[in-house]
């Protein structure tokens, strides 16, 4: 499960990573930096619809077939299989198969852009979170900062007032060693640079696209314990993301934290209002 993630480089270094431009509807809305992106949170992705565009979906998938609002935030891909999650399943991708995701998956696929993103154990889950996050941030075998993780999106329309919202589910695989250390039995797929432009080509075979879907490779990632106050989705801030704990894995680079204050970390204003507000009450 990837219920929470972290975006927080600018708009601009995000158009050069991915060679893409801001979208009027972008421009329009955009979708503000966050620590704390959770359902309902509207975020930045690149979709199939418009590859060369950044545009701002919201996180929470709603097929355009439903007679109400949904907000799936995954999209399993073994579907109904693997359902003791074997690490090393290599079975079918039952999300071909799902009716929530069928069609989707064949042609609607967007890439999530993400600085990292925030798992806990399978039982404590956010009681227990960890900041996981690329170990190498520019290296020709590691996903850079920011990375791409596998999603797909659709169009619904609301049947009360006719207004037409689009949104992404994150696409989940089995864990890798890092999600296996924290102790937590599913992953984001996390894209390899090189798969980006063919996840989002609508034309790209069925069983290319199902061979993406699978584990990042061991040591790419890395992870460190974070306070348990990230279980607020309306909690934001840089604070939130800061260490309480070892890493996973021993590192002699930079902190995320303090890696992320050297890029220039945003700040979401209406979030943090939220938040003040919240505590107010």
């Amino acid at each position: 499960m990837c219920g929470r993630y972290v975006t927080v480089t600018s708009v601009s270094a995000i158009e050069k990573r991915f060679n893409v431009q801001q979208g009027e509807d972008f421009k329009r809305a955009p979708a503000p930096p966050s620590t704390n992106i959770s359902h309902g949170d509207r975020a930045p992705v690149i979709a199939s619809d418009r590859p060369g565009e950044l545009q701002a979906m919201q996180f929470g998938f709603t097929p355009y077939w439903a007679k109400k609002q949904f907000y799936m935030i995954n999209a399993r891909s073994e579907g109904d299989h693997n359902k003791l999650n074997e690490p090393r399943y290599t079975g079918a991708m039952g999300i071909l198969q799902k009716p929530m995701f069928r069609q989707s998956i064949r042609s609607q696929r967007c890439l999530v852009v993400a600085d990292a993103f925030i798992e806990g154990p399978q039982h404590e889950k956010l009681s227990k979170p960890y900041v996981v996050y690329a170990r190498h941030k520019s290296s020709d075998n590691s996903p850079s900062r920011p990375f791409a993780l596998a999603g797909i999106w659709d169009t619904w329309t609301d049947p009360a007032t006719g207004a037409l919202l689009r949104s992404f589910a994150i696409i989940t695989t089995t864990a890798c060693d890092v999600l296996q250390a924290i102790g937590h039995h599913r992953s984001p797929v996390l894209l390899d640079p090189k798969q980006e432009r063919r996840w989002i080509d609508p034309t790209t075979p069925l069983d290319e696209v199902t061979s993406m879907l699978q584990p990042i490779q061991n040591g790419l990632l890395n992870a460190y314990p974070i306070d348990s106050q990230i279980k607020n989705p309306r909690a934001e801030g840089r604070h939130l993301l800061q260490p309480i704990g070892q890493r996973i894995f021993p590192e002699t680079d930079l902190e995320l934290t303090k890696s992320l204050q050297m890029f220039g970390m945003g700040e979401s204003r209406s979030r943090n209002q939220r938040e003040q507000n919240s505590r107010r009450k």
